[in-house]
């Protein structure tokens, strides 16, 4: 698919890129270049002190870049791909300012074909935030994207529900979002 080889190239080159998700439109960055994380702080406005999540198209990609443990994988096996963002321990590879300094990962694999195919072809992590300025309305439509970008993937209007944040080692919801119930009904459960 030719916007997903551009894609791939404006990644590759410390670029931005705007894809579609199951929520809302992430604004994607190679996750282990410090110079394209800047860009993504810098469209955003957002505060240098808040992490970033990222986003990966499969389990191995998600056990490369944080710490998991053996019961955990049920719930990747319930939820993932998914409108979820699970925090976890990072791994070394991650770079700090991911984290905010805490050590932790939000990781997303969206639901979405286009996100997972871009990431897949990239082969490795970007970042999973919403391409929009820090604190405004998620974006659900290509031109609610008003952030400075190299490349948008068009995916038509999409739900505008964000994902839900789940601290999975300790059970606990961060943010309610999408698929919230079924969500919750999991964690009481374990």
């Amino acid at each position: 698919m030719e916007i997903i080889r551009k894609a791939v190239s404006v990644l590759m080159h410390d670029g931005l890129v705007v894809y579609p998700t199951e929520t809302v439109y992430g604004l994607g960055a190679d996750a282990f270049s410090e110079e394209a994380i800047r860009k993504v702080y810098e469209a955003k406005k957002r505060p240098v002190a808040m992490p970033v999540s990222i986003a990966v198209s499969d389990r191995d990609m998600l056990g490369a870049v944080a710490r998991t443990e053996p019961w955990m994988d049920n719930f990747f096996d319930t939820f993932l791909p998914g409108p979820v963002t699970v925090v976890l321990p990072a791994r070394n590879c991650v770079p700090e300012v991911l984290t905010g300094g805490t050590g932790r990962i939000g990781i997303r694999m969206p639901a979405h074909p286009l996100a997972l195919q871009l990431i897949g072809a990239f082969d490795g992590p970007i970042t999973a935030t919403s391409a929009n300025l820090h604190g405004a309305k998620d974006p659900q439509t290509p031109d609610e994207c008003t952030i400075p970008h190299e490349l948008l993937i068009d995916g038509g209007r999409l739900p505008g529900t964000p994902s839900t944040v789940v601290d999975l080692e300790k059970r606990e919801i961060i943010r309610s979002g999408a698929d919230i119930d079924r969500i919750a009904s999991f964690l009481r459960s374990r």
